[in-house]
């Protein structure tokens, strides 16, 4: 019986998991959530959709915090997972492809870029759901994530807040570091489509939204911005987890509101 011995990384690719197998070659294992076969909002067309664990925000609004956790059983090489997005290509039209969401795909960028380069040698449509959080410019991390954009068609990005302050009261984070990557996007002219979550009393302050219209417009690179009306979908998670939900009580943005935030954003 062939033994083997998983290794997990502790720096900002904290996920990122390997496989050794004696006499073999060691092979890249993504730490995976969860699939999606038929993803219609996760970027152009029909995705296949990988959702992988592991997050260091806390967003208060999160309808995923059970990916928060980096550990799964569900351990998957690059190939496995490609081979099984390919049975579903005929469905894909000429925009589908695949998209890597989480949790915080860019914490298994090593994962990432081997899973990428696969795909593009297939020429299938690449695209990572983030934000944007690990990114650094910091070596190893920042030669990682230019090899990354080279195999990368496009990133779904979320602004959670603008202002800084109010962006660690909201997501444990401050997020100075994750607007750097918006600019360093832009100056590659990578595309991207921006998502503002809604959330009533947190994100919905028109100053901070005609902030995030300012910033967006300074950017070279955005196909598209979309309000995301904040929901309580994924609340139960947090009471299956045994975490107290901290939004209780805050209820969806009214349609005034979410219209009053796509003026402003649009001014963009």
């Amino acid at each position: 019986m062939i033994s083997a011995v998983l290794s997990l990384s502790t720096q900002t690719e904290m996920s990122t998991a390997l496989l050794f197998v004696p006499g073999k070659e060691r092979t890249m294992l993504a730490r995976v959530h969860s699939i999606e076969t038929f993803g219609a909002v996760d970027g152009p067309g029909i995705r296949f959709v990988v959702f992988l664990k592991g997050c260091h925000l806390r967003c208060r609004f999160c309808h995923n915090a059970d990916t928060w956790d980096p550990q799964s059983t569900d351990l998957r090489s690059a190939d496995e997972l490609l081979a099984q997005a390919k049975r579903y290509r005929n469905y894909w039209g000429k925009d589908g492809g695949i998209t890597v969401s989480g949790g915080e795909p860019l914490l298994q960028i090593d994962f990432l870029l081997e899973f990428f380069r696969k795909a593009r040698e297939e020429g299938i449509s690449t695209c990572i759901d983030t934000a944007g959080e690990p990114f650094t410019r910091q070596e190893p991390w920042f030669s990682k994530f230019k090899e990354l954009m080279k195999v990368t068609d496009l990133l779904l990005m979320d602004i959670k807040q603008i202002d800084r302050r109010k962006h660690i009261a909201l997501t444990g984070k401050p997020n100075d570091n994750i607007l750097d990557m918006f600019r360093y996007l832009s100056s590659i002219g990578k595309p991207i489509w921006i998502r503002q979550v809604l959330v009533p009393g947190w994100t919905d302050d028109p100053k901070d939204l005609e902030r995030e219209a300012a910033f967006i417009h300074s950017l070279t690179n955005v196909q598209k911005v979309e309000i995301l009306p904040y929901h309580t979908m994924g609340e139960y998670k947090w009471k299956k987890l045994g975490i107290k939900y901290s939004l209780d009580g805050v209820c969806p943005p009214d349609t005034g509101t979410v219209a009053r935030a796509e003026n402003i954003l649009r001014s963009a």
